[in-house]
């Protein structure tokens, strides 16, 4: 039996769900890199490293070869760096939006009245407390 996609879908993000795992994609985005260019360039042991790169071969987001008796790695497909640029942008609308409303927060202003909204029968109160949830 075939797994469902929403399911495949969830173990994907599962395996991107780790910061040295992003990291090192977003270090591939630029090209194939070797093991020891990876380390260089993000702070964890070896052997950590080894296990996160198992991890996102297993999957497929990256694919590894030897070149001049070296282990190098690179994104299996374009469409990786396509899912970091979206989780980038994503990211800062989302934080944009926060942004906005913190703002409007701390300066009193409100994007909801305070009153009672259109079939309800009792009466609303917002609080300085209740604002800040």
């Amino acid at each position: 039996m075939s797994v469902p996609l929403y399911q495949a879908k969830a173990e994907m993000f599962r395996v991107l769900g780790h910061p040295v795992r992003i990291r090192v994609l977003e270090l591939l985005q630029d090209g194939r890199k070797s093991v020891r260019d990876l380390l260089a360039e993000i702070d964890v042991e070896a052997s950590g490293l080894s296990q996160h790169l198992a991890v996102l071969r297993r999957a497929g987001v990256v694919v590894s070869f030897r070149e001049s008796g070296q282990v190098m790695y690179a994104l299996s497909t374009p469409a990786v760096a396509d899912l970091l640029a979206a989780g980038r942008k994503i990211l800062r609308e989302v934080l944009s939006d926060r942004d906005g409303l913190l703002t409007e927060l701390e300066s009193g202003g409100s994007r909801f009245r305070v009153g009672a909204a259109p079939g309800f029968r009792g009466s609303a109160r917002l609080t300085t407390r209740d604002a800040s949830r």
